[in-house]
């Protein structure tokens, strides 16, 4: 055979996939078995194996279809599977592509419910310790469910009719279908954010797996576990456990159950009221009873019945120390007054005004002193001043000049004695009254014992 006679890998894998694409059993196939080599890709699509106890088959699931799923595939679980059969060119080989996927014994919902009731456990949200109280008298209830259901009706009904006091604030949600659960976690998020709410009841009425859940979903459970007004979960009848029964801070078992557990009844409080009324005014009477007995029996006693004869030595005490204290008062009263007289004194001694008069005294004094000393010099003065105006007097040249003498002066000397002139000098005569020129013409010495 020549090798034109041969196929190509790619021309007969392309020949058997339209085999596999014209066969009409192969394009709805229902296929049971056990999931093996579970890989859920990032993508979303999920690829596995499934097998018995003697074949297996490559399978997957696209992103579309396992968006779907109400559970999370595992390795080992039995499934029943919708699909059809085809063959992926890039390997040659056939394999499963599944449209549906339905766990094999129990629902799908059921393993659904399981997985995340699980994983939510570990996270720790169904832990009591974060469960919070319910307020034992809650003045606004806020209700979150259908305003066209039954369940409405039978929690304002039974709220009403126990404890009317309260306010009950509605906030119409969608509890049933696919935009149930985001509904449901916008309505908590939204009672948390105006905080008008003291308590809130979450639920809807009975019905099917179905029907209840989305409150199964993990939205709505992560609302209620983040919620800080307490929560009251309500869903369906006694026998219907969700998701959000586990969550929430208290689980009633119906609608109405939830509006009973939150708020009292008003009759129960009245007869509490009253029972409390006449337990208060027993042990009222009972006290009053004793206290008047004690009150009675203090009066009797001996120091309330002559209670003078307590206090009298007291008084006595009194007055002894009282006139002990007055005395004690006087005498310091004196001291201090002696004191206060002895600084009077002094400071008037040393004031100001008293110095100042000193000062002035003195000055005056000192000013008399002076001032008889000044006329004592001055009489002083005026004497010595006469004596020498009087030897002034006697000793003034022009008192003698008025007596006929002169004074010769040459070169401005006074001429003293004849040897200090020769002929021919001239010298200047000072008269009484005037002055002269006169030229030397002869001089004389006069000699011892002649007559001048």
């Amino acid at each position: 055979m020549s090798s034109s006679n041969y196929l190509s890998v790619k021309a007969l894998t392309k020949y058997l996939k339209r085999k596999f694409d014209a066969d009409p059993h192969l394009r709805d196939v229902y296929v049971t078995g056990e999931l093996s080599n579970v890989k859920i890709h990032s993508s979303g699509h999920i690829y596995f194996t499934l097998k018995d106890d003697s074949s297996r088959i490559n399978a997957t699931m696209f992103r579309n279809q396992a968006a779907k799923l109400s559970f999370k595939p595992e390795e080992g679980m039995k499934v029943f599977i919708r699909g059809d059969v085809n063959i992926y060119e890039a390997s040659g080989a056939y394999q499963l592509y599944a449209q549906t996927m339905e766990p094999d014994g129990i629902g799908g919902l059921f393993v659904a419910f399981n997985q995340l009731k699980e994983r939510l456990e570990k996270e720790g949200l169904f832990n009591p310790n974060f469960k919070q109280p319910i307020p034992q008298y809650p003045k606004t209830i806020g209700v979150l469910t259908a305003t066209t259901g039954a369940a409405i009706r039978d929690i304002c009904t039974t709220i009403t009719r126990r404890y009317p006091q309260v306010e009950i604030l509605i906030y119409p949600t969608l509890v049933q279908g696919s935009g149930a659960a985001p509904n449901i976690s916008e309505n908590i998020y939204l009672a948390n954010r105006q905080a008008l709410c003291d308590v809130l009841i979450v639920g809807r009425g009975g019905g099917s797996i179905e029907d209840l859940w989305a409150f199964n979903e993990e939205i709505v459970a992560r609302a209620i576990f983040e919620s800080r007004i307490p929560i009251i979960s309500a869903v369906g009848h006694e026998t219907d456990t969700t998701i959000a029964d586990f969550v929430a801070d208290l689980r009633a078992p119906t609608p109405t159950a939830a509006a009973e557990l939150a708020v009292p009844n008003q009759q129960e409080l009245f007869q509490r009221i009253l029972q409390k009324q006449t337990f208060m005014h027993q042990v009222m009477t009972s006290r009053l009873n004793f206290e008047r007995s004690r009150l009675t029996k203090l009066q009797n006693s001996y120091p309330l019945a002559t209670p003078e004869r307590l206090y009298r030595p007291f008084i006595e005490r009194l007055a002894q120390v009282d006139a002990n204290l007055q005395n004690a008062t006087k005498l310091y009263l004196l001291n201090q007054q002696a004191k206060l007289q002895s600084v009077d004194s002094k400071m008037k001694l040393f004031s100001p005004q008293h110095q100042l008069q000193a000062a002035k005294q003195q000055l005056q004094h000192t000013n008399n002193q002076l001032h008889r000393a000044m006329k004592q010099q001055l009489a002083q003065n005026k004497l010595a001043f006469q004596n020498q105006v009087r030897m002034l007097e006697a000793l003034n040249p022009l008192a003698l000049m008025s007596k006929g003498f002169s004074v010769a002066y040459k070169d401005q000397n006074v001429v003293k004695s004849v040897h200090e002139l020769k002929k021919g000098d001239v010298v200047n005569m000072t008269f009484q009254d005037g002055f002269a020129e006169a030229k030397i013409v002869k001089t004389h010495v006069q000699k011892e014992g002649e007559a001048k």
